[in-house]
């Protein structure tokens, strides 16, 4: 009975997402109810021909091929393996004797990966994948050639990489083009950032990775739902790639596979050590941040009356004021309307809390070290919801990115930079309602 109830919430939580997104659309006359719809039917389907419905006995078609991607990733991150031990030896990588360290268990994935997505690229297979994807956003949602393209790429690539492959429309995109941009960017994860979640992840799951795959797929429609609910295309536009798919999605810019592995390395080198210097000094910061509000919760006597507005609280001990406490209570309304459990929701609020207040990195690194706290279905439910860059450092990421390719459209970006959290938000959270009712 609490399976269904869960399923019941976040069928739910689809329809409040959905309403949330319109309540700030700029213009709700113009929402495309038939895109809504049509996104919403995308996602369903994707789920079921991935997932399947376990319950019932019945198999996702494509669910073989995801468990082969799955087995794919789990020798990637072996092979990853290989080179670190290499570097820095065979004793550092045994967790037994050295426990799990973040920047030789993780961080080496994310330069390997970043240098076979280059080689992919170069060889023309990730362009092709991309381009059947977008194929079918594009026939189903209508969207324009552009935004089905890099909403498709933003499955596989980042959300600077993925503006690349429709680089001559962007400074003529619609604001509403350039805000599904924006919001496809903050709904998804790069391949090779992906690859890092499932080294932390997979002792709790060993289909972690099958998920992580799932989510980010799936995303894709929940971006372009979103986004076109928030900001509505003007009916008397026509965008620029309206009737077609971009060609400048093949696009190559490396003259053999040598150079685009060393180019693939290099940049996954500048994104490790960016992703290791986050999250350095994000913890710092939380710690402290923590010692801070622990300090003034003490003043106005939390530590004496709050035990009952602390979920962390434990008999004996004192309640005290955190970041942690401030998140639950902030998202744990969002957890609820996802189908988690009202005992463990408050737990949930203070990983989506620092998901957005900070990254990923971090709600994923806190989720690997209560993963045991949570129910397998609550795990799997933040597994999905905490897929996405959808942060308040990725809104400076993508003005210094995407602005790059269109310098006159930085007022845009900027502008629309709080908005796209939001909706990268809203985007991640409706694809976990959508995995929840099927796993």
């Amino acid at each position: 009975m609490d399976v269904i109830y869960s399923k019941l919430a976040s069928a739910v939580g689809i329809i409040v997402f959905i309403a949330l997104a319109a309540c700030i659309s700029t213009n709700r006359k113009h929402i495309d109810k038939r895109l809504v719809l049509s996104g919403i039917g995308l996602q369903v389907v994707l789920a079921f021909l991935i997932l399947g419905i376990p319950e019932w006995g019945i198999p996702g078609i494509l669910y073989p091929a995801f468990e082969a991607a799955k087995v794919g990733v789990t020798n990637l991150i072996l092979f990853t393996q290989q080179g670190t031990q290499f570097l820095f030896g065979a004793q550092l990588l045994n967790m037994e004797q050295s426990g799990f360290i973040f920047a030789l268990q993780v961080l080496p994935t994310i330069i390997f990966i970043s240098s076979l997505m280059a080689i992919l690229y170069h060889l023309g297979i990730m362009q092709l994948i991309v381009k059947s994807f977008s194929w079918i956003m594009y026939k189903t949602l209508r969207v324009s050639g552009a935004e089905a393209t890099a909403a498709s790429a933003n499955v596989f690539v980042g959300q600077t990489e993925a503006p690349l492959m429709i680089r001559p429309f962007v400074k003529n995109m619609t604001n509403s083009e350039l805000f599904m941009l924006m919001v496809g960017g903050m709904a998804t994860v790069a391949g090779g950032v992906l690859a890092g979640y499932v080294a932390m992840l997979q002792e709790f799951n060993p289909d972690i990775a099958i998920h992580l795959l799932t989510a980010s797929v799936l995303s894709a429609p929940a971006a372009i739902v979103v986004a076109k609910v928030m900001i509505p295309e003007d009916p008397g536009v026509e965008p620029e790639t309206k009737h077609g798919i971009p060609k400048s999605a093949s696009e190559k810019i490396d003259s053999n596979i040598i150079e685009a592995a060393a180019r693939g390395a290099s940049e996954g080198l500048k994104l490790a050590i960016n992703v290791g210097g986050m999250l350095l000094a994000f913890l710092a910061l939380i710690y402290m941040a923590d010692a801070i509000l622990v300090y003034f919760g003490e003043l106005i006597g939390f530590n004496l009356w709050g035990s009952s507005l602390d979920p962390f609280y434990t008999e004996g001990d004192n309640a005290k004021l955190t970041l942690s406490v401030v998140f639950s209570w902030l998202f744990f309304p969002f957890a609820l309307l996802m189908g988690i459990p009202f005992d463990e929701a408050f737990l949930a609020g203070s990983l989506l809390g620092q998901k957005v207040a900070l990254n990923e990195f971090v709600a994923y690194l806190s989720l690997a070290q209560m993963g045991e706290v949570f129910s397998e279905r609550t795990f799997l439910i933040l597994s999905y919801a905490l897929c996405g860059f959808a942060n308040f450092a990725s809104i400076a990421i993508q003005i210094g990115g995407v602005g790059s390719l269109a310098p006159e459209r930085r007022s845009d970006l900027a502008q629309m930079g709080m908005k796209s959290v939001a909706g990268g938000c809203l985007a991640a959270f409706m694809t976990a309602c959508i995995a929840n009712i099927f796993i």
